[in-house]
């Protein structure tokens, strides 16, 4: 995420606190329905907050990626020199705080298995970083940057908007998998037990972020009216498509206890590279371009900015601290969710702006 640049995009600060935001509310909305064996909802109201608010925010993630992308395509100069800057801010900050979270119990546990946890590392994330996944995702979206930047050079625009209905058809793949399970076999279109490369995987995932980006900055110079008149059906059309199958999939009877496995199967229209939430996505994005000109609390929106990758590495510590306080406050359920997002993003901020005091800071918080 490059954001030092000297000639900055307005629109992209605002947008980039915006989804920092929209992250740690995400995660202030977990504990209202992950818990107990896995999933824990304690009660109809719970589950309808949950519903409500956190299919609106799926579009995060999304969002930063592209912001990156905007700001990054074409590559210049060689891929090699590319992939060191990106990978010196956010792959050495990512290693820091990969180690802190397997050594550093969270506020208010037992402890933590450092060896486990450890060990665990050479493969993957460990139990208390979970939310580190999007940084692996991250550079790889880093390595084939260099590689699809030719690409993107000398394309015309009806090839990338080919390329651009081909991946939103690519998203549509988990509901057919769904589909397909009424047939005996969910796996669609040359997936099989000894293939999981099946026709669209090439172009899935979030690859169609970083197109979508570029195609955006190069041919999208809509009005506001044209603007709106389009992502506003856009992100209802995508919100339904994210909202419903979770309330559909809903029991009658709390507290719900069961394990995660139920969860995941509520969240599949939430995955991050599906239809609903690619259409949110892009609808924000461009509701967020049409804005040009700073405001006066500019200035604070483009420091927390420059802020947000430490804010998301360091604010699961915060954020379960934090936690344990106003879940004991009595407060109503959407309160609980919001207040916990305030206090640990204005926590996280002034942390990690202490941090950027000390010499060296890119190395751990980019």
């Amino acid at each position: 995420m490059d954001i030092n640049n000297k000639e900055r995009i307005v629109f992209l600060d605002y947008l980039r606190v915006t989804a920092i935001f929209m992250v740690l509310l995400v995660h202030s909305i977990e504990p209202f329905y992950l818990g107990g064996d896995g999933t824990y909802v304690a009660s109809w109201g719970d589950a309808l907050w949950v519903t409500l608010l956190d299919s609106a925010l799926r579009c995060a993630v999304p969002l930063f990626v592209m912001t990156s992308s905007y700001l990054l395509l074409p590559v210049e100069g060689s891929g090699l020199a590319f992939l060191r800057r990106r990978f010196v801010r956010v792959g050495a900050p990512f290693v820091v705080w990969t180690l802190l979270y397997a050594i550093v119990p969270y506020w208010g546990s037992e402890g933590i298995d450092i060896g486990a946890n450890l060990s665990r590392l050479v493969f993957n994330f460990t139990p208390h970083s979970g939310h580190l996944w999007f940084v692996y995702m991250l550079l790889g979206v880093y390595i084939i940057m260099p590689i699809i930047s030719p690409w993107i050079e000398r394309v015309s625009a009806r090839g990338l908007r080919l390329f651009i209905m081909v991946w939103l058809l690519s998203t549509a793949v988990p509901f057919l998998r769904l589909a397909a399970s009424a047939t005996g076999n969910a796996e669609v279109w040359g997936e099989a037990s000894w293939n999981e490369f099946g026709m669209l995987y090439y172009t899935s995932g979030f690859i169609g972020y970083v197109v979508v980006a570029h195609y955006i900055r190069t041919y999208i110079n809509w009005s506001a009216k044209q603007t709106i008149a389009v992502a506003i059906p856009m992100f209802l059309v995508g919100y339904a498509i994210v909202a419903l199958p979770f309330y559909m999939q809903l029991p009658d009877t709390y507290p719900v206890n069961a394990s995660i496995d139920l969860a995941v199967e509520w969240e599949r229209s939430w995955c991050f590279a599906t239809t609903g939430v690619a259409l949110t996505t892009i609808a924000i994005f461009l509701l967020f371009k049409l804005i040009t000109k700073p405001c006066k609390i500019y200035p604070l929106f483009e420091q927390l900015s420059k802020l947000s990758y430490g804010i998301y590495l360091v604010h699961i510590f915060v954020l379960v601290a934090v936690f344990s306080y106003t879940s004991s406050w009595g407060l109503a359920t959407p309160i609980v969710m919001l207040l916990t997002a305030v206090i640990t993003f204005a926590i996280s901020a002034i942390f990690v702006k202490l941090l950027k005091l000390l010499p060296k800071s890119k190395y751990f918080i980019g």
